[in-house]
């Protein structure tokens, strides 16, 4: 059965935008100082010959989709390798569909096998699904916003009924003994409609952030841009700061919290988050620190709103029990919400919420959010540091969950000249101000990217098909 909206992919093309950050980015055990950014334009024809174009982008976060102790480089050309195979791949897509429909059955049918033909073509440390995930992510982003375009429709209009065949029981399965289905329902009934136009905005702060003056090494770039934690939350009005924590250094972790807790509540913050960034493997470590908080800094311990993934992302490996550290603070999947499979199983592990991200598909966030929210599970939307029109789906996304508070945004702080011809046209979503970002400036059909006022040099097509 299919709708006279349906479409199929029918050319790809891919480019790679480098991005230099500002000051460095601390993922886990590596650093981040630079980045290349997946672009896809993608076109789409219905079942009469109708085409519209789309367009999706991410970073290809090397870091944070492969923590290793391969080379930068050797990863990094892996990770652009594998979009080049992908391009052929959705331009070779033979489903027609919805996107959710085609997107799953991408992702499902066609990326697993690609990636493991992949790896079996390359010696040493295989990719992971994670890497694979934020790669395709692009061409499922520019897949929705074509579609919207097509149907001159946004984005968030295009996921009930009236464009869809296949309800969520052809996607989701309910927990074990779930008195209710999945049939009949639709993204659309899961989603905030219409979505916020104002976000409370999470600023990140990293593992080799600068805090107080005294820690100015002489590296402190000279560029306008605030550089101290103070700085950054008057010039912003921020009220939300995420800490980038180790996970492997107790003392510093709890000290580190402890420090941004106080700067923050002199300023005027409100929540904190603290982020362990896949370190921990004992729940005692997490615990040990909440509790000592609670008894010496309790003040700060309320302002934690949630706790996000201290524990390796690899839920099926590393199985971990962490009920105790739920009980104390709403604890967030990130990295391990590859799909709602792995959400089902973080949720029987005890976990209570999961950080969206349009990183690993728009088609797979979607499919997640749905899953998560039918089972009481909260919701937050996570940045990849998305700069230029990566920062759009982000957005969005956070707007129409429903999240525990605000989108987390953090390109203009590591690399906010990168942004600058998207920018003019939508200056709220590229500065915080009052603490939030303004998504007003979006509009019409699929993503509103309003491309045609972007003033953006694409360089050449790295893949055509």
């Amino acid at each position: 059965m299919s709708k006279s909206t349906d479409v199929c992919p029918v050319s790809v093309a891919l480019y790679f935008l480098p991005v230099e950050t500002r000051v460095p980015l601390k993922f886990g055990a590596e650093t981040l100082t630079h980045i290349t950014c997946a672009r896809v334009s993608m076109r789409v024809q219905d079942g009469v010959g109708r085409s519209a174009n789309g367009w999706g982008e991410t970073p290809l976060s090397v870091q944070w989709v492969w923590p290793s102790s391969l080379a930068y480089e050797e990863r990094h050309e892996a990770l652009k390798s594998f979009s080049m195979l992908l391009a052929k791949a959705y331009a070779d897509l033979d489903v027609l569909g919805h996107p959710i429909e085609v997107g799953h059955a991408f992702l499902s049918g066609v990326l697993p096998g690609l990636l493991e033909g992949f790896n079996a073509g390359r010696r040493g440390e295989a990719m992971p699904w994670l890497a694979a995930l934020v790669c395709a992510s692009a061409f499922d982003i520019a897949l929705h916003d074509a579609y919207g375009v097509l149907h001159e429709t946004p984005v968030y209009g295009i996921y009930g009924n009236e464009y869809m065949t296949a309800d969520l029981a052809q996607f989701l399965t309910p927990a074990d003994g779930a008195a209710w289905t999945f049939r009949g329902r639709f993204p659309a009934d899961y989603l905030n409609l219409p979505g916020a136009v104002s976000l409370p905005a999470w600023h990140l702060v990293g593992g080799k952030d600068w805090i107080e003056p005294s820690e100015n090494d002489g590296s402190v770039p000279e560029d306008g841009y605030p550089v101290l934690l103070r700085d950054w939350i008057r010039r912003d009005g921020l009220t939300c700061l995420k800490v980038k924590l180790r996970g492997n250094d107790a003392g510093w972790d709890y000290e580190r919290l402890v420090q941004v807790g106080t700067i923050g509540a002199a300023e005027g913050v409100l929540w904190l988050s603290s982020d362990f960034n896949c370190m921990v493997t004992d729940p005692a470590y997490v615990n040990e620190i909440l509790d000592r908080l609670m008894r010496e800094h309790p003040h700060i311990y309320g302002s934690l709103l949630y706790v996000e993934q201290p524990f390796p992302y690899d839920l099926e490996a590393h199985a971990i029990p962490v009920h105790s550290v739920s009980a104390r603070k709403p604890l967030f999947m990130d990295e391990s919400a590859h799909d709602w499979p792995m959400v089902r199983l973080g949720r029987q592990l005890g976990w209570t919420g999961v950080a969206l991200k349009t990183c690993k598909t728009q088609t797979g966030a979607l499919l997640s959010l749905c899953w998560a929210k039918a089972h009481g599970m909260t919701l937050m939307v996570q940045d990849l540091t998305n700069p230029m029109l990566a920062q759009i789906p982000h957005v969005l996304l956070a707007a129409h969950a429903g999240t525990i508070m605000g989108v987390e945004t953090n390109a203009m702080q590591f690399y906010p000249e990168a942004s600058g011809p998207e920018a003019v046209v939508h200056p709220g979503l590229y500065r915080r101000r009052g603490g939030c970002v303004d998504l007003g400036s979006i509009s019409g059909a699929g993503f509103g990217y309003g491309l045609e006022g972007i003033a953006r040099r694409l360089p050449e097509v790295v893949v055509g098909y």
